[in-house]
């Protein structure tokens, strides 16, 4: 246990603001310790966690498995780099390729932008040879923060400051299978894709356009890259989202939830894919790192020895019952417990910020959008308790902006 004296939330963010660059504002809530679905912050109030880190936290906190996994793996070997190597990483690699359902290889990395990093080097690598040079993303899309997977997000307002990148990216608006027809060609190496895009509000594709995508790339010899990290591990009640639709990709990234909260990241090739980078052509020191294998190794057994897909299911189709027809509410996007709920006439931070005060944690991911990504252990009672007190808020929440 530390030694270290308490602080309160006031000095935390004062000492925050005075060390920390400013990129990400001041966070509102200074987090202590998690148990669970919950957490407290550091003057010992408790909240629900409805945002799980951004779809991090996929067994909670600390869950026991989960804890001694890591435990134990701290005692043994914290780290190799990527000069030698161990029986975790090896372990994880074999088990992301049988949860994918196909053969290839896997690079291990930390996050899901370096994820995307390696995919965009893979299929310009495999395709420049050809002629193909220009990677088809789509709008709205979100695919990292470093300059290759900034390149392919799109988000205009996110990207064109750090505009030129080096990478010719084309975008499509998401879910129009004839603009994406219209872009891909000869000189296309890759369609890079969020099954669901998370970060425009949770708005999920349809089967029929991620069997046009494998179809529309397969007739032009483009890759299939498909973006898992917030869509994958369960989020959505599968280990990958792309699985309702019955399709195989050539590349799926993964981040987020892999790992239940220790960094760590995946780019997976299939087939052909697999061999396209040799000795030198990328690495990670930290990438493959025994801790985070373990982590990861422990967050699928807890998945799979706890059911935690049929929980999700049920529970994402209980919050929907709960939160329809309620006037304040115009849709609840998404599937399981991965969630955009649309705000008729109400400010979604301010929303946000009146159920932090009630002890519920979500994330105000669009002006119109509530965000909710919980841990997939949550439980009913848990689900009933944040839609009584979302639409308990709703009912005197502050106006919003005209959403239309």
């Amino acid at each position: 246990m530390s030694n270290r004296a308490p602080l309160s939330n006031k000095e935390i963010k004062t000492r925050f603001e005075a060390a920390l660059m400013g990129n990400y504002g001041l966070p509102a809530v200074p987090i202590a310790s998690g148990s669970g679905v919950r957490v407290t912050d550091a003057d010992g109030n408790v909240y629900l966690d409805m945002i799980g880190g951004i779809a991090v936290s996929t067994v909670g906190h600390g869950h026991p498995r989960y804890v001694e996994a890591i435990a134990d793996q701290a005692a043994a070997l914290a780290h190799t780099s990527n000069l030698y190597l161990h029986r975790g990483e090896v372990e994880l690699a074999e088990k992301l390729l049988e949860l994918v359902e196909a053969r290839g290889k896997v690079f291990l990395c930390n996050s899901g932008t370096e994820a995307n990093e390696a995919a965009v080097k893979l299929v310009l690598k495999a395709g420049k040879p050809y002629g193909r040079t220009k990677i088809v993303a789509t709008e709205n899309s979100f695919h990292g923060r470093s300059l290759g997977a900034l390149a392919i997000t799109g988000k205009a307002a996110i990207r064109e400051p750090f505009a030129p990148f080096g990478v010719e990216a084309e975008f499509v608006p998401y879910g129009d299978a004839r603009a994406l027809a219209a872009a891909v060609d000869a000189s296309t190496a890759a369609v890079f894709l969020e099954p669901t895009q998370g970060e425009s509000g949770v708005h999920p594709a349809t089967t029929d356009y991620l069997k046009a995508a494998r179809r529309i790339t397969s007739e032009n010899g483009a890759a299939l890259v498909l973006d898992e990290i917030q869509s994958g591990f369960g989020r959505t009640g599968a280990w990958f989202a792309h699985h309702a639709a019955a399709i195989t990709p050539d590349v799926v990234t993964l981040a987020k939830g892999l790992a239940g909260g220790v960094p760590i990241g995946a780019t997976i090739g299939v087939g052909k894919w697999g061999d396209v980078f040799g000795p030198g052509d990328h690495g990670s020191t930290f990438g493959g790192n025994p801790i985070a294998c373990a982590a990861a190794l422990a967050v699928i057994g807890v998945v799979e020895d706890e059911g935690l897909f049929e929980n999700v299911l049920a529970l994402g189709e209980r919050l929907e019952a709960n939160l329809a027809d309620h006037p304040a509410v115009t849709e609840v996007r998404g599937k399981a417990l991965w969630r955009g709920i649309g705000l008729a006439g109400a400010d979604s931070a301010a929303v946000c910020d009146a159920l932090a005060a009630r002890g519920v944690l979500a994330n105000p991911v669009r002006p119109d959008t509530i965000r909710i990504a919980p841990p997939l252990t949550i439980t009913a009672e848990d689900v009933d308790l944040f839609c009584d007190i979302l639409k308990d808020v709703l009912s005197t929440a502050p106006e919003g902006p005209n959403h239309e």
